[in-house]
C-alpha cells in the first residue's frame, strides 16, 4: 500500500500492462479465464486509483499540480474506459451462453451503447463538462443522423431481433424472400447466403425480418424435399398418383417418417401440376435425391403409360415390351431388328406386393426385366436379410445365372404389385453371341452389384457383448 501510495501511477500503469498482456497471451477459447481475469484487475485497478487519493466520480484532486493533475485526469478517464470494456466482456460471456454465439451483433451494439455512456460519464464526472447541453445537442444530432440513417438503422435494429429470435444462424441452410443459401455471417446491415451456385447473395436485415424464412436446416436430423411434375389433365389423376406412389416407393434414400406422399398441387385447363414430397437425413444429397425422383417418377409414369403433360398411353402388350428394350441399358448397343425379335420372346408375369420373384441361391432359367412396379433387393449376413437397394421399371435381374449359371446372391421381392418380362436365357446367349456389348454390361452390371453387398455387409455393426456376471464367466 505504500508503495501504491507513493507511487500511484506507477502502480496504475502496472496494472494496465498486466491487463493488456494477460488479454494478449490467454488463447481466445479460454475466454472465461480471459474476462475473470479482466474483472479482477479492473478491482485492482479501482483500488489502486482509490488509495492514491483520486476518484472517478470525481475531478482530479491536484489542480495545482499541472501534470500530476493531467496524470489523474488520465488514469479517471481510463477507468471509466476500462468499467465500460470489463462490463461488455462480461455481458457477452453471459449472452454467448444464453442465445450463443449468433448474438454477436447484439452483443456489439450493447457494447457501443455501453462506452457512450462511459464516454458521457468521463465527461461529466472527470472533466466537469455540461453534461445536459451536451446531451441536448447530442440529441438534436441524434436525431438529424437518425433520419439520414434511417435504413441502415432499420437494418441494424433488424439485425438484432434476428439475433435475438434466432429464426436461423450461421452455418444453416434457409430460404429468405425466395432466395437460398447458407448462412456465413449476420453483420450490423445484412446477412450473407452462400447460394447453390456458389455466389454470395446478401440480404439487408429489414428485408430478412420482413420476409418469409424458410430454415431448411431445422430439424437437424430431417430435411425436406420436394419435386413437382405436370401432368396432361386428360389423364384420369389416380393412375397419376398411384405411379407416382410407386415412385416414392422406389428411393431408398427418403426416411419413411414423416411419410413421403404424392399429391395434386394445382390444375389448369392445360396441366394438372403434382407435388411428391419426402425427407432426407442429409442435405448434401439433397440435389442427388432430387434427381433421383425426377427419373424415378419418368421411369413410372411410362411404365404406367403416361407421358408428360400429354394423353398418350400404351395399351398394346407388344409394343410396351418393345418400348422397355428401348431403355434397358444392357441393350442399348442391340440394333432395332435385334430389338424387335427379343420382345417377341419377351413374356410378362405379373406378382402380387410382397411376393419373391427371384429367391437367393436360386439359377434363374430368364433375365428378367421389370417393367412397372418396385423390387426389393436384399441380401443375406447370415442371420438376416438386409435391403441393398430398390429397383424400378428397366431395371433387369438374374444377370449371374445368364453369365455363368451361378446362382443369385440377392433375394427380389415385389414391394408393390409388378409387371416382371421374362426373357428366356437361350435367348439372351444367342444375342450375347453378336453383340459382345451385352456381356460386357452385364458383367459391369454383376460387378457394381457384388461391390455394393460386399460393402453394405462391411458396414453391418458389431454385435456388443454384455457385461455382467454372465459375461465375465464366459470369459473364464
Amino acid at each position: 500500500m505504500s508503495f501504491i501510495q507513493n507511487y500511484p501511477f506507477v502502480a496504475s500503469v502496472i496494472v494496465l500492462l498486466i491487463d493488456l498482456l494477460s488479454w494478449q497471451l490467454l488463447p481466445f477459447k479460454y475466454r472465461i479465464y480471459k474476462v475473470a481475469a479482466r474483472l479482477v484487475l479492473f478491482l485492482a485497478y479501482s483500488a489502486v486509483i482509490v488509495s492514491a487519493g483520486m476518484s472517478p466520480l470525481d475531478a482530479a484532486p491536484w489542480p495545482e499540480d499541472g501534470p500530476r493533475h493531467l496524470a489523474a485526469i488520465a488514469l479517471s478517464i481510463l477507468w471509466w474506459l476500462l468499467a465500460a470494456r470489463t462490463l461488455t466482456g462480461v455481458l457477452g460471456i453471459l449472452l454467448t451462453r444464453r442465445i450463443g454465439h449468433s448474438g454477436r451483433l447484439l452483443q456489439e451494439v450493447m457494447g457501443a451503447v455501453i462506452f457512450l455512456i462511459a464516454a458521457v460519464a468521463a465527461a461529466g464526472y472527470v472533466l466537469q463538462l455540461p453534461v445536459q447541453g451536451l446531451l441536448a445537442t447530442s440529441g438534436a444530432m441524434a436525431i438529424i443522423v437518425g433520419l439520414a440513417l434511417q435504413s441502415t438503422l432499420s437494418d441494424v435494429f433488424s439485425g438484432i431481433v434476428l439475433n435475438t429470435t434466432k429464426p436461423y444462424q450461421v452455418d444453416d441452410v434457409v430460404s429468405i424472400d425466395g432466395v437460398e443459401g447458407k448462412v456465413v455471417d449476420i453483420d450490423w446491415r445484412a446477412t450473407h447466403l452462400l447460394t447453390g451456385t456458389g455466389s454470395t447473395a446478401v440480404v439487408p436485415n429489414s428485408v430478412a425480418a420482413k420476409a418469409k424464412i424458410v430454415n431448411l436446416s431445422r430439424p437437424s436430423d430431417c430435411f425436406g424435399i420436394s419435386v413437382t411434375i405436370m401432368v396432361s389433365p386428360n389423364i384420369r389423376p389416380r393412375r397419376v398418383l398411384d405411379a407416382l406412389e410407386r415412385a416414392l416407393q422406389g428411393s431408398s434414400a427418403l426416411l419413411p417418417s414423416p411419410k413421403p406422399r404424392a399429391m395434386v398441387k394445382e390444375a389448369s385447363p392445360t396441366t394438372i401440376e403434382y407435388s411428391i414430397t419426402g425427407s432426407i437425413r442429409s442435405l448434401d444429397s439433397k440435389i442427388d435425391v432430387r434427381n433421383l425422383l425426377f427419373d424415378l417418377a419418368y421411369r413410372h409414369l411410362e411404365a404406367a403409360g403416361i407421358a408428360w403433360q400429354s394423353d398418350i398411353s400404351t395399351d398394346n402388350s407388344m409394343s410396351r415390351a418393345r418400348a422397355l428394350l428401348e431403355d434397358v441399358k444392357i441393350f442399348k448397343s442391340v440394333n432395332a431388328e435385334e430389338k424387335n425379335h427379343l420382345a417377341q420372346n419377351l413374356v410378362p408375369h405379373e406378382y402380387a406386393a410382397d411376393q419373391v420373384i427371384l429367391e437367393a441361391g436360386e439359377v434363374s432359367d430368364s433375365l428378367l426385366v421389370i417393367a412397372t412396379g418396385v423390387v426389393s433387393a436384399t441380401v443375406s449376413d447370415g442371420n438376416r436379410f438386409i435391403e441393398a437397394g430398390r429397383m424400378g421399371p428397366t431395371e433387369v435381374m438374374g444377370e449371374q445365372s445368364i453369365l455363368a449359371d451361378t446362382p443369385s446372391n440377392a433375394r427380389f421381392t415385389a414391394l408393390t404389385s409388378c409387371v416382371v418380362y421374362r426373357l428366356e436365357k437361350s435367348v439372351v446367349r444367342s444375342a450375347m453371341e453378336h453383340q459382345a456389348e451385352i456381356t460386357r454390361a452385364l458383367k459391369k452390371l454383376q460387378a457394381v452389384r457384388q461391390h455394393g453387398s460386399e460393402s453394405l455387409l462391411l458396414q453391418r455393426p458389431t454385435a456388443v457383448r454384455k457385461a455382467g456376471f454372465l459375461g465375465w464367466l464366459k470369459t473364464r
